[in-house]
């Protein structure tokens, strides 16, 4: 059986300890996070990925009712913001991952 030590309070509070009185144990860390498919369902990549979805939709149903001179200008203006808006996700997702 190990002998406790004693402190008084004035002790413990005033004087650095220079030494630990607990040895440090080895600990083995596994991490899967970085290889997780699950890391793809941030709520900013979701949001983006809804707002786009919601855009394509509106432009099927706008073709679907016959609306051909509206839904000509969303082809035009989807054209460029849905790359934009894709390569920006995969930059925010690579950016803010933590490999």
């Amino acid at each position: 059986m190990r002998k406790a030590q004693r402190f008084t309070f004035r002790n413990f509070f005033h004087r650095p300890s220079l030494t630990s009185s607990m040895k440090p144990r080895p600990v083995n860390v596994y991490s899967f996070v970085p290889f997780s498919p699950f890391a793809m369902l941030a709520p900013t990549i979701l949001t983006i990925g809804g707002i786009v979805l919601a855009v394509v939709f509106i432009e099927w149903l706008l073709d679907r009712w016959s609306v051909m001179n509206l839904a000509d200008q969303f082809e035009k203006v989807m054209r460029f913001i849905l790359p934009v808006t894709f390569y920006g996700a995969l930059f925010y997702f690579f950016a803010t991952f933590m490999f």
